[in-house]
C-alpha cells in the first residue's frame, strides 16, 4: 500500500520534480561557467580576494531555487486534488487518514531532499576544481539554509492548500513567510553553521503540520 501511494504521488509530480531538478542543475552549471570566465578574465588572486575578504557570494543566484522547488512540488501534489476534493479518496485508503497524508508528505520531502543532495554534490565537487576543501565546505554551509528553505516551503504551502478556511490560510501565510525569512537572513559565508541543526530540525517537524489542516479539510 505504501508503495502504491508513493507511485501515485510520483505520477502526479514527476515532471515537476524532474524539471525543477534540471533547472537547479542548469543554474549551478551557469554559476561555475561564470566563475571560470571570471578566473580567466580577472585572475585567481583577484577572485579569491573578493571571496575571502569582501564576502563575494558568486553562487547567490542559487539562493531561491530550493524555495521555488518546495513551492512547485507542494502545488503540483496537492492543489489539483484539493480543488476537486479528490484527495478525500486517498484519506479513505486502508492506511488511515493521518498515515496516508504523512506518506504523501514523506514522498514530497524525499523528492526534494534527493534534488537538494544532487545540487549540493555538484556545488561541492565543482567547487573543488577552483578552491581548497575548507573554502568549498564554507560555500556548502552557506547554501544549506537556502536548501532547507525548500523543505520548509513545501510543508507550509501544503499546509495552506489543505486548509479549507480562508482566514486560517491568511494567518498561515504570514507566519510561514516569517519563518521562511529566517533562512535568508543576510550573513557572511558559513555564518549560519551553528544554527543549521536547529533550522533543519524545525523544517522536519513542519512536515507534520498539514495534519491539522488535513483534518479540517476532511471534516469540512
Amino acid at each position: 500500500m505504501l508503495l502504491s501511494v508513493f507511485y501515485k504521488e510520483w505520477l502526479k509530480t514527476r515532471w515537476f520534480v524532474i524539471l525543477y531538478t534540471a533547472m537547479g542543475i542548469v543554474a549551478i552549471g551557469y554559476i561555475f561557467m561564470a566563475l571560470k570566465h571570471s578566473f580567466n578574465f580577472s585572475g585567481t588572486r583577484s577572485i579569491w580576494s573578493t571571496i575571502l575578504f569582501q564576502g563575494n557570494q558568486f553562487y547567490k543566484i542559487f539562493k531561491f531555487i530550493p524555495l521555488a522547488g518546495g513551492i512547485i512540488v507542494a502545488i503540483a501534489q496537492y492543489l489539483p486534488e484539493a480543488n476537486d476534493k479528490r484527495i478525500k479518496l486517498t484519506f479513505h485508503l486502508p492506511l488511515g487518514e493521518n498515515k496516508a497524508l504523512m506518506v504523501m508528505q514523506a514522498f514530497g520531502a524525499l523528492s526534494l531532499l534527493v534534488a537538494f543532495f544532487v545540487f549540493l554534490g555538484l556545488i561541492y565537487f565543482l567547487g573543488l576544481i577552483y578552491f581548497p576543501v575548507q573554502m568549498v565546505w564554507d560555500i556548502v554551509l552557506t547554501v544549506l539554509p537556502w536548501s532547507v528553505s525548500g523543505l520548509s516551503a513545501y510543508s507550509i504551502v501544503s499546509f495552506i492548500i489543505l486548509e479549507p478556511r480562508w482566514p486560517f490560510r491568511f494567518l498561515y501565510s504570514i507566519v510561514g513567510g516569517l519563518f521562511l525569512s529566517f533562512h535568508f537572513v543576510h550573513a557572511g559565508t558559513a555564518c549560519y553553521g551553528p544554527a543549521l541543526s536547529g533550522l533543519f530540525l524545525m523544517s522536519l517537524l513542519l512536515i507534520t503540520a498539514p495534519l491539522s489542516s488535513g483534518y479540517r479539510f476532511r471534516k469540512g
